[in-house]
């Protein structure tokens, strides 16, 4: 389970970052609305630029804690449930602009890794202080 946990982490992770960065002002096919980017993407969504930029830093902080959370455990966990809720708030808002679900499928991959890297984390140090 380890290894799962591990891969999810790493995963999900990754993946944040490559949007955020090297997708950001690109057509990928799963944006909200039909929007061809990010900040089109943000606008069907009802929210303004500088949110869309408190998302972003907020996504790439938490993707860059679980990174670091290879080397740190106990990172691993609350940087991962934080960004499995955003993911949660991302579904909501492609539900909300009416997108079929392959548009958001990328956000329930991301959600379901998240999910996996929180429940499957933590130091196996803190799994054997309480006996499991």
């Amino acid at each position: 389970m380890h290894v799962i946990g591990k891969f999810a982490q790493t995963a999900a992770a990754l993946w944040i970052l490559n949007v955020w960065t090297f997708r950001f002002d690109k057509d990928t096919g799963y944006r909200g609305g039909g929007a061809t980017n990010m900040k089109e993407e943000f606008a069907v969504y009802g929210l303004t630029e500088p949110q869309m930029y408190a998302v972003g830093a907020t996504k790439v902080g938490l993707a860059s804690a679980m990174l670091l959370g290879l080397a740190v455990p106990r990172l691993t966990r609350p940087a991962s449930t934080g960004l499995a809720t955003l993911m949660v708030g991302a579904i909501a808002m492609h539900i909300k602009a009416g997108d079929p679900v392959k548009r958001y499928l990328p956000a329930l991959s991301v959600f379901s890794l998240a999910t996996t890297s929180a429940v499957l984390s933590g130091d196996r140090r803190d799994a054997a202080q309480s006996g499991h």
